[in-house]
């Protein structure tokens, strides 16, 4: 059976993300082909999807190449996130599903039940699944698409700090989900934003003399009203 070409992607784009391809590091598609199982014509077609996305860049003399982000991109990441995500959730308030609001209120429970309890490992992981079913949420598939490459790409670049009030940071899911809820587009896009750019202030860069930060990302001062969450 032939393994289609984006499951070779999902794999090889992991590995990149989680450091087994080096940044600089050859994809040879002899090497890859193995390693994953296939043939190197899903392969090839992989590393061609990567290098539109960013992560891989083809050099005279030595083909393909895991990507080598300078701080400047990664620091422009993390604004289109600062801009995309409050829209994608501005959106999801006028087009989400009552599916979407049963996974992202099943999410938020579980969320607040494991931020009581202090489980850091569980954390991330439900933040993740949060924010990628918010975005497919928004009911399109281009913003869709584009916030999950913005994840990928910043789960790359970027070390994440555990946010210091993670109770906090859940209750301002459930801030957003209540907001998406009633359709209120506007309370949505702002907690969101809110929400966005607190989570941003932990993020580290991996990469760089000396790692640091991107200066470019502030703190926000501002308060989020959560009353009246559902539970």
């Amino acid at each position: 059976m032939r393994i289609p070409a984006h499951s070779v992607c999902t794999a090889i784009r992991e590995d990149i993300v989680a450091g087994v391809h080096e940044r600089g590091s050859r994809l040879t598609e002899e090497l890859l082909a193995r390693r994953y199982g296939v043939s190197r014509v899903p392969v090839r077609e992989a590393l061609r999807t990567l290098e539109a996305e960013g992560f891989v860049v083809t050099r005279r003399h030595a083909g393909a190449c895991v990507a080598e982000p300078t701080e400047q991109e990664a620091s422009d990441l993390l604004e289109m996130r600062l801009l995309l995500e409050p829209l994608g959730a501005s959106r999801a308030a006028q087009r989400r599903t009552e599916a979407h609001l049963k996974v992202l209120r099943g999410l938020v429970r579980l969320g607040q039940e494991r931020a009581r309890r202090g489980h850091s490992d569980d954390l991330r992981s439900l933040d993740g699944w949060f924010h990628e079913t918010l975005a497919q949420a928004c009911g399109s598939p281009a913003l869709t698409s584009t916030l999950t490459q913005l994840r990928h790409k910043i789960a790359w670049m970027y070390a994440v700090e555990a946010p210091a009030g993670p109770v906090e940071s859940w209750a301002e899911h459930g801030a957003i989900v209540d907001a998406v809820a009633r359709g209120d587009s506007e309370r949505a896009r702002a907690i969101t934003a809110v929400h966005t750019e607190r989570a941003t202030a932990g993020h580290r860069l991996r990469f760089g003399s000396g790692g640091e930060r991107a200066e470019r990302v502030r703190n926000s001062q501002h308060a989020v009203n959560t009353s009246g969450l559902r539970h």
